[in-house]
């Protein structure tokens, strides 16, 4: 059978490192009220020069390195996003520019901090269908270009970065228990809680960007139910038990509900990557970003069994399961 195979990671963080008491002097907040109730202590903040796009092809320069091929032998390029360059046309096809890719499949999947989750099952869906060989699948996001910076509830939650990850069309015997690439995929949404973390603006409604709004105690609540939910389902999707994952990596919205999920899922904290302190919540970079930091400091190793997972605005969650 064809599998998904992992081959390379990849991040890119901006310049700009922002440390809480920075954020300190600009609103009413504190070095100790972040990181009690949300673990972050750093973030970074993309220049003017820093977009979305330049970040992601950042990411993706390091992920192809990291595999050990040529840009040009990507033929699939899927960028998830809640923060494009434009409008349109999809920033998936600014990175290709960028790349000097001459001619691929290359577009963007807006689904928020669960976008590279949806983004990895669509490139996987497709590599298994035969269509494509090689795919770069991107999270980047410039969050800090929708953040109102006079309100400290979200302003202090979140960065910017970008993770990348190139997959590989690789046959496999299915009846292999140490096969390699993405074993399992489930994603989920749920547009009824639309109110809860949404931005008040858009193009067809108020033809501006508009400004990121959460409630978020109503936010954690759903978090940690559908997060425990979701990567107990995609494991027994694998045909695994929680005991057999050797790593998670999650979603780095906030240290509490990492602690929070594990905890409901029985894992012990040593067994989930935690990036949250030095990136806040890069959306839909986080868990490609929270990878390759893992990756490249040894952590993750071949042949270990991996759970990303993630939820964001919409709701939308879901969660993958795949051994590197």
């Amino acid at each position: 059978m064809i599998r998904s195979v992992l081959i390379g990671t990849g991040s890119a963080l901006p310049v700009r490192r922002v440390a809480n008491a920075e954020l300190a002097e600009q609103v009413d907040t504190s070095d100790e009220w972040i990181v009690e109730r949300t673990g972050i202590r750093f973030r970074h903040i993309a220049g003017p020069d820093e977009t979305t796009a330049t970040l992601g092809a950042d990411a993706a320069r390091a992920a192809i390195a990291a595999a050990g091929l040529a840009a040009t032998d990507i033929d699939l390029i899927v960028l998830a996003t809640a923060t494009p360059d434009q409008t349109f046309p999809a920033s998936a096809t600014k990175v290709q520019a960028m790349l000097g890719i001459g001619d691929c499949v290359a577009f963007d999947v807006a689904a928020v901090c669960s976008g590279f989750l949806y983004a990895v099952q669509v490139a996987d869906a497709m590599i298994r269908a035969g269509v494509h060989t090689r795919a770069l699948v991107i999270g980047a996001e410039t969050f800090s270009r929708i953040l109102d910076w006079e309100d400290r509830t979200t302003c202090v939650l979140f960065g910017d970065g970008a993770g990348a990850i190139v997959l590989e069309a690789q046959e496999v015997d299915a009846a292999d228990p140490a096969g390699r690439g993405i074993l399992a995929t489930s994603l989920h949404a749920d547009g009824r809680h639309n109110q809860l973390l949404y931005v008040d603006g858009g193009p067809s409604t108020t033809g501006t960007v508009g400004k990121l709004r959460m409630k978020g105690k109503e936010v954690f609540r759903h978090a940690v139910t559908n997060l425990a939910a979701v990567m107990g389902e995609v494991v027994a999707k694998a045909g695994l038990t929680s005991d057999e994952v050797d790593w998670v990596v999650p979603h780095q919205a906030n240290a509490r509900i990492l602690d929070a999920t594990a905890r409901k899922l029985g894992l012990p904290a040593e067994k989930v990557v935690m990036t949250v302190d030095q990136h806040a919540n890069t959306s839909a970079a986080s868990v490609p970003l929270a990878l390759d930091v893992a990756v490249r400091d040894g952590r993750i190793r071949p042949g270990q069994i991996v759970v990303l997972e993630a939820m964001g605005g919409g709701f939308t969650w879901g969660a993958a399961v795949l051994r590197v």
